[in-house]
Order: structure tokens, then sequence, then C-alpha cells
């Protein structure tokens, strides 16, 4: 046994057995479910009792649970949900706290963020509420203007399908704002780059610059670089850009933290965690500084994660506030940039069918290596061609590691050919989705795959038929980390104008309550801590968030207005509007 998992066995070693009279009292009472006292944690005093709640949690039956008051323990776990007058008859030695009536919730979590990502964006150019090219070259000078020490002007989030261009924008058309320093703007789904002439002059960019594997290079007619390069092609850039240093990574974390609390995310599934990341995360978990729990995804299966992976997966420290038990893996890029592997050519580009990242060997020798060592396998997939290789991939490895055991996922899952869709079923691999993306994407998804391949994407209704449980994130920054506009997303599939009127392809769309699951308990589960987070039950920590209106009443077109008045992680609160 590794030390992790020693450490872990240790932190789920039952309590005295002096509680179980008490368990068993209010059990009867029909408070709470009678359920092993090693789960509880039962301590004497020190418990606080949240009263005057509008209450709302799911059990592990799939039922929608009412209640008015809480029980939490001195540990910062639920230790009893039920009426006020219930709990305080047979609870004693509490204090309480009035919660005025206001609804209470489980804390939500985001099942795929990229959380230094979401700390450094905050410090740099954001270009996502540009709508022309002419405007985004304004916001381009104008940061430039603002920020001269800066040696890299430095953001993104463009949108060239916003912008109507027809077309990628060019490294001149940076020149003709900003010419005498580097600028590094990337696209709104994360997979392309826009570069000026000084960026690719300082990278050594020519005409002799070849294409890596899974990457592109936009030549123009006479072969030079325009200026855009997509998925793996980035790095040819982003490898001459300074390196973060110790303290703007700790800058990244805590504005992270600070947004992700505000917007009532008590955990977050990182997608992608390099040895720097996970450094941090340990320190800031031992601290309790981590005021979001986090479990990491190990960014692909080379150095950081052949060191890590000898002490074998971490599956939970300081009170469960980290774990990094997962791997994260590429099978291909995005649409909005064409880099999407389709089995088929693009719609509305027939010269290309996209880029996958490795051949098939390689993703199932990649799959294989880390769930060999058990770790979770969770790999991007854009396309149907990309979708079909990690499903094949994920199909090669043994029983005992196989996504029955380890619940491997596709992050993503967007676009599939049909027939693929009940594989992932069969298989037990989990839809790792993000409504936001839906709805971010319905300007330009249909012209890329056709109204036949369409039937196949952004398919949460499909899925939830066949019985795939969906871990819903938002991909942040790529997307908002506010869970609310993923779940208005999720059962509008509409934009806060509420177009298209009917939704697009709103045979898809989820209920509330569905959503509400999908950024709870199927997210949790998606984590392997369906045990411990994603519902307020007895025995799980008291993750939970307090709001200004009822989810379940309000009008669907108000679901993405919802605002976070408190945020409490394990007990505490750490967050007041």
């Amino acid at each position: 046994m590794t030390q992790n998992r020693k450490q872990n066995e240790k932190q789920r070693r039952p309590v005295q057995k002096k509680g179980v009279k008490l368990i068993r009292s209010v059990a009867k009472a029909g408070l709470i479910s009678l359920v092993s006292v090693s789960a509880l944690s039962l301590h004497a005093s020190a418990q606080t009792l949240f009263v005057k709640a509008n209450g709302y949690t799911l059990n592990h039956k799939n039922q929608l649970q009412r209640f008015d008051a809480m029980l939490v323990d001195d540990a910062g776990k639920v230790l009893a949900v039920g009426t006020q007058k219930q709990l305080e008859k047979k609870f004693a030695n509490h204090k309480q706290i009035d919660l005025a009536g206001k609804t209470v919730l489980p804390g939500l979590i985001d099942a795929h963020g990229h959380i230094f990502n979401l700390g450094q964006a905050e410090s740099q150019l954001g270009l996502r509420s540009t709508n022309s090219l002419a405007e985004a070259q304004t916001a381009i000078a104008q940061y430039a203007a603002k920020f001269p020490q800066q040696q890299w002007i430095l953001g993104g989030e463009w949108n060239q399908a916003i912008w109507k261009l027809g077309r990628f924008p060019t490294a001149q058309e940076i020149d003709s704002v900003l010419a005498d320093r580097p600028v590094w703007l990337r696209r709104v789904d994360g997979h392309a780059g826009w570069a000026n002439s000084k960026a690719m002059q300082l990278a050594g960019i020519n005409l002799e610059t070849p294409d890596p594997v899974g990457g592109k290079i936009e030549r123009d007619s006479k072969g030079q670089a325009t200026g855009i390069f997509v998925d793996s092609a980035m790095h040819l850039i982003e490898r001459v850009i300074p390196a973060k240093n110790e303290a703007e990574r700790r800058l990244a974390l805590d504005a992270a933290l600070k947004q992700m609390r505000s917007v009532g995310l008590t955990s977050v599934h990182d997608a992608g965690v390099d040895a720097q990341a996970d450094a941090l995360f340990r320190e800031y978990a031992n601290k309790h500084s981590l005021t979001t729990r986090v479990y990491g995804m190990i960014s692909g299966v080379d150095q950081f994660f052949d060191s890590v992976s000898k002490q074998g997966p971490l599956l939970g420290m300081a009170d469960d506030r980290y774990a990094l038990r997962a791997v994260k893996l590429y099978s291909d890029g995005a649409l909005g940039s064409r880099g999407a592997a389709l089995l088929a050519p693009y719609s509305d580009a027939p010269h290309t069918k996209g880029l996958l990242f490795s051949a098939d060997k390689d993703m199932q020798a990649m799959v294989q290596k880390a769930a060999a060592r058990g770790y979770q396998v969770n790999v991007h997939a854009i396309g149907d061609a990309g979708n079909r290789q990690v499903i094949g991939s994920l199909a090669t490895i043994p029983k005992a590691q196989d996504a029955s055991v380890l619940r491997h996922r596709i992050e993503h899952a967007q676009v599939l050919e049909l027939s693929d869709i009940p594989r992932v079923a069969q298989l037990k691999i989990i839809p790792s989705m993000q409504p936001t993306h839906a709805t971010s994407d319905m300007n330009m998804a249909e012209d890329r795959v056709g109204k036949q391949r369409i039937k196949g994407a952004y398919a949460w209704r499909t899925f939830l038929k066949q019985g795939s449980p969906i871990p819903c994130g938002s991909d942040f920054p790529i997307e908002s980390p506010n869970p609310f506009w993923g779940i208005y997303a999720a059962v509008s599939r509409q934009d806060f104008d509420q177009k298209p009127v009917k939704g697009w392809y709103p045979e898809q769309a989820m209920t509330v309550k569905e959503a509400f699951r999908c950024f709870t308990l199927d997210a949790a589960y998606a984590g392997h801590q369906e045990k411990i987070l994603g519902s307020l039950e007895p025995g799980k920590w008291a993750d939970f968030i307090v709001i200004d209106q009822d989810i379940f009443k309000v009008p669907v077109k108000d679901l993405y207005k919802t605002q976070v008045l408190q945020t409490w992680l394990a007990g505490q609160q750490v967050y007041r509007k």
C-alpha cells in the first residue's frame, strides 16, 4: 500500500461506537438515514444548526429533498437535515445560524476547468466582448498603451465567427496597431492563437518551419505564415514567451480562488495539472487556503506523471481539499478553429477533416500506461473521429482497470457519430460535458458539421436516456466559471436574449433537476467523490451555498441571473456577497 493510500485509509477509520445510540435515535425519528458510524465523525459539542433555510438536496435515489434546517458537526460534516423543530428537539449543544429563508443548495462542482488560466486571464487582454475585428484592434492598442511595461501582450478570447470575417485574422492586422512588441492572443476555444509579426520573428517562424504533429500553421498563397497557429503549432510561439514566476503563479491561484468561491463553486476538476501547480495545490490544501476543493488531472503521461505516479493516485489530502487521481490527454482540437478531428471533411471547409493529435497506437499506449498505475483517464475529444479514437482506446484497457472500475471520461464528447454513442454507455465511459459550449458554438457548429452530424452533437438528452451520468463543467476561462450560466444553458439551450426562441435543438435540453444533478452528484461521481461531496447528506462535507432565488421555481429565463450570497466549505464561510 502506498503512503497516500495509507493516509486515506487512516482518514476513513470508524469513529468510536459511543455515537451509535444517538444516530439510531435520530434515524428512527425520520431525520436522517441510518448510515455507518464511520461516515458521521460525531462530536459532542461545537455543532452548528443552520435554520430557516429553503434547502434542496438530492439523495442517492435521485430524489429532490427539501429541508429548513441542517446540523453540521465541528469537523465540518453534515450530521442531519430536516426541520428546525425536529433537529432542535433531538440535538443539544449547538449554536444557531439564521439563513433568513434564503435558498440553500449543495456546493456546485465544475467538472472541467483550468484554474491557473482563470486567474491569469484577469490580468490579460480579453477580446470576448468584441463584435468586430476593428473593435479588437482598438482594444489591443488601448491595452498596450495602458501597460507599457509588459514585454508581451497576452490574452485572447477572440472569435472570428462573431466578427463575421469569414476567415482568420492576420498578423498584419495586429501590426497595424502594435508592431514593436510581441502579441499572442488565444482564440476563445483555446485551440488556436493569433500572433503579430514581432512574436513570429522571436519564435523564428519562416517559410521552412514545418507543421508539428497535431498542429497547423496557417499560410497564405506564398507559403508565408499568416499569424494563426492551430493546436500543437501554438507551442512554436508559446515556447519563447517568458515563463510565469512563483509570485505570478500565486497571484493567479489567489485570483482564481476568489472568483470561484464568489460563484458558488466548492469543487473544481482541474483539467491539466503540472508539477508547479501540484506543488501549490498541496501547499494551499495543507494550509486550508484552498477555498475551493481541487480534483486534479495530471497533464499527460510524461516526466511529471512518471515522477508523481510512483506514489500512486492521491485520493484526497487535507480534509479532501486536494486529490490527484486522474490524467488529462488530448485526441484533437476544437470545432471553431477546425482543429477537431472529423470522420469526413468539414461541411464548410471540404479540404480538411481537422487533426488527430496522436496515432491510434500512441493513444492506446498512453491510456493504458495511466490506467495501469490506477489513474482515471480523461481524454479531450471534440470531433467524431477524435471521440471514436478515444472510445476505441479506452476499450483496450484490461477489465481490472477499465471505465467500470476507474471511471474513465471523455472530456467534452461534443460531436459523435450516432452509432458511437451507445458504446459510451456499454463501456461505462463518462461523457464530461460543458453546457455553455453549446450556446457559444451554436452560431457556427452546424456550419462546421452539417445537418446530419449535428444530431450527434451536444446530445445531452441522448446520453441521459441511455443512462450515462453527465458531469457538467464550463471549461473556464474559455467560458464563464459561473455554474448558473451552465444550468441555464443546459435547460434553455438559448443565449441570454432567449434566442433561438424555442432553443437550439431543444429536444436535447435538460430539466432543472437534471442540470442541478450534473453540477452536483454527477460531477462528484466523476471524481470518485460521491460519498463525500455532491449533496447535503449525513457524513458528507458541509459544502453549501446560499443564493438569492429559488432555481426550482423561477422562470427558466432568469436562471442565469442567480447570485451567490454565501459560500461555505466544510461548515466554514469562505465567501459573503
